[in-house]
């Protein structure tokens, strides 16, 4: 039996095919990524749907049931059932860590901590209230002041052991803090580890008001930034943080397991 699921991000379309055997295990199918540029959403969904179908050589009737998760959920229109980040990112982490407790969501433009069961079932949720300072795009806006890439911005805040402080709670001035930085000529990675290192406070103080349980496991883009992942251990003081094979498709993969479970 095969399900989908979309995850709906501020800046990408995500789609996981999965295909469920009889004795109920999921393995994933295909992994999909758009980036919509100017497209509305709901069209932007259908496109994403359609072109990771047809790298595997199905069509829609194919495929039992859709769900769909994520800030722009409701636009898609073909899902049956619409879920949400936590529920999905939950279900989803379970597939990689069956007993992960807590989970670190971090994107684009959106942070949280989830609380699970265990199970893959969400219990309890901390976001970061549409603050962007506590999501990727602040690091992204922050390495365009030092015009390095998100990457090299990662890697230049690993060479550093210094500890500055930024006391800045928004992306604006945040960024004035980082150009009197560069205006006293501090070192690029200095002021990368002291982005990321505000970045991870922000999550921890997220996280730890629904508690911090083994395992941990960060999803999102941000794992994809070594620096952020080095921060975020330091701040929530553990050895280990567990990050899965395809972050940023978490989601999407939690919307296609709990479609399949409701076919069961």
């Amino acid at each position: 039996m095969i399900t989908a699921g979309i995850d709906m991000g501020s800046r990408t379309v995500k789609v996981v095919l999965i295909d469920t055997e009889a004795s109920g295990a999921p393995s994933v199918k295909k992994t999909h990524l758009i980036f919509p540029g100017d497209l509305d959403g709901d069209a932007a969904a259908e496109k994403a749907y359609d072109e990771a179908l047809s790298a595997v050589g199905l069509k829609r009737d194919d495929v039992s049931s859709v769900y769909a998760t994520g800030a722009g959920r409701v636009m898609v229109n073909f899902a049956k059932e619409k879920v949400t980040e936590m529920s999905a990112g939950a279900k989803g982490v379970s597939y990689f860590y069956p007993n992960a407790r807590t989970i670190v969501d971090v994107g684009a433009e959106e942070g949280r901590g989830i609380k699970t069961d265990g199970t893959g079932k969400a219990v309890d949720f901390a976001g970061n209230e549409k603050c962007a300072a506590g999501a990727g795009s602040f690091a992204e806006a922050m390495s365009r002041a030092l015009q390095l890439t998100l990457k090299e911005f990662g890697e230049a805040s690993l060479r550093s052991d210094k500890t500055i402080p930024m006391n800045a709670q928004c992306t604006v001035f945040a960024e004035s803090e980082v150009v009197s930085l560069i205006h006293s000529s501090t070192p690029k990675e200095d002021i990368a580890k002291a982005v990321l290192d505000a970045v991870a406070s922000r999550v921890c103080a997220m996280v730890r008001r629904v508690g911090i349980d083994k395992d941990v496991v960060l999803i999102g883009g941000m794992v994809h930034n070594p620096g952020f992942v080095s921060s975020l251990k330091t701040a929530m003081d553990i050895d280990e943080v567990k990050l899965p094979d395809i972050p940023e498709f978490v989601a999407a993969l939690g919307c296609a397991m709990l479609a399949a479970e409701a076919k069961h």
